[in-house]
């Protein structure tokens, strides 16, 4: 079957276009964190690209499209990595200032090469930083908050095949030109159109399921902004009323504790405690028995823990608990004590799925009076440790 440019280029712009439309109109509805509207941007920048590259196949003499379609290209795969560093509350200067210097470098060169430039100016810069941002953002899934789900890792893995065939793209291109007849049947544009069709449906789903799992939280993280003016509303930002603390609040309560502790040579223990399956649950039930999960397991947490614990948020489904323990006998009950409060108490939620609940523990005997080893422990130790409510009605009990 023969396949000319125009209409694979029109058929992958109206895929992509019916996608990213799908995806910015939920984030206007919901009026969405940051991470949505990063990515939001991502789906706006792939029709963009795809209608310059459109304009490009009926009007050979409209080069300038090269440089709006390969800098918007570019933005495309570095927003969802940028997305995915804003989803685990990393820093985002430097890396938003890469983005910027992508896009604008590619348009550059192909500005810079003027009419004479060809169909292929700038082909070479777009396809190496398309595989950089994709092994970036392929690393960025498998770290932080996104490693807990394995949405995420369907993102990871679509997103290192893509860096794979670019890379592949730029070695073939430099090597033996884009006339070359491996070049033509296999790396050429359309080809690279099915590629970016398979690329958008998987970020749409997964993207969409990833942004359901931050709902729970997201409520709590808006009154931090502007808006938390009144006394009530600045005591739950701060987690006073609400008994879970901000994460920057922690880290302040934790190195507080440690210090004190380390002067009376006390034991500490921090208790990591994690949900699974809050995306899966949101996507197939809906938001609300999500939210109704999250905010009995966050109530359960609160409810069995020691009476002077500190609880503190660690991303959109694990909670952080710092308090001074007898023993590790004691710190093991204190885990124990917490695992089966969360098992009763999601039982009575009406209607509820039960997720997997995970507990980890670090203790400063073993780990230092180091507030990130001591979490990076009980992180770990929760996502090996054992599943203390397992999901129901068909839902996948495998923990990652």
């Amino acid at each position: 079957m023969e396949l000319d440019l125009t209409s694979v280029l029109a058929m992958t712009a109206l895929t992509v276009s019916i996608s990213g439309a799908v995806f910015i109109t939920d984030t206007v509805v919901r009026r969405d964190d940051a991470v949505g509207r990063i990515w939001a941007g991502a789906f706006l920048a792939g029709p963009l690209a795809l209608l310059a590259f459109l304009v490009w196949a009926q009007d050979r003499s409209a080069w300038w499209a090269v440089a709006i379609g390969n800098a918007a290209f570019v933005s495309t795969i570095s927003m969802m990595w940028l997305g995915c560093r804003r989803y685990n509350e990393r820093r985002m200067g430097v890396a938003s200032a890469a983005v910027t210097a992508g896009a604008a470098l590619v348009a550059v060169v192909v500005l810079v090469a003027g009419p004479h430039g060809g169909d292929w100016a700038g082909a070479g810069e777009t396809y190496a930083l398309l595989a950089v941002f994709g092994v970036l953002g392929c690393v960025e899934c498998l770290r932080g908050a996104l490693r807990a789900t394995r949405v995420a890792w369907t993102l990871a893995v679509v997103l290192a095949l893509h860096s794979a065939f670019c890379l592949v793209r730029l070695v073939v291109f430099v090597a033996a030109g884009p006339d070359s007849a491996f070049f033509v049947t296999w790396l050429s544009t359309i080809p690279a159109s099915f590629v970016t069709v398979t690329l958008t449906i998987v970020a749409l789903v997964t993207a969409s399921v990833l942004r359901a799992g931050r709902v729970p939280i997201r409520g709590l993280r808006m009154l931090t902004g502007p808006r938390a003016r009144t006394a009530a509303e600045m005591a739950r930002a701060t987690g006073a009323d609400s008994g879970v603390l901000v994460a920057e609040q922690f880290w302040i309560a934790l190195q507080g504790l440690l210090t004190r502790a380390s002067w009376h040579n006390e034991l500490v223990a921090v208790f990591a405690v994690r949900v699974d399956d809050l995306q899966r649950i949101a996507t197939a039930f809906g938001t609300e028995a999500a939210s109704d999960i999250a905010r009995a397991w966050r109530e359960s947490v609160r409810h069995h823990v020691p009476a002077a614990a500190r609880v503190g948020e660690d991303g959109p489904s694990a909670l952080l608990v710092s308090t001074v323990v007898v023993s590790a006998a004691d710190a093991r009950r204190a885990a124990e004590r917490i695992s089966q409060g969360a098992f009763e108490d999601l039982r009575t939620v009406p209607g509820a799925v039960l997720p997997t609940v995970g507990v980890g523990v670090a203790l400063t005997d073993e780990q230092g009076w180091d507030a990130t080893a001591l979490v990076a422990r009980a992180r770990a130790t929760s996502l090996g440790g054992e599943a203390v409510a397992g999901p129901a009605d068909g839902l996948d009990p495998a923990r990652p």
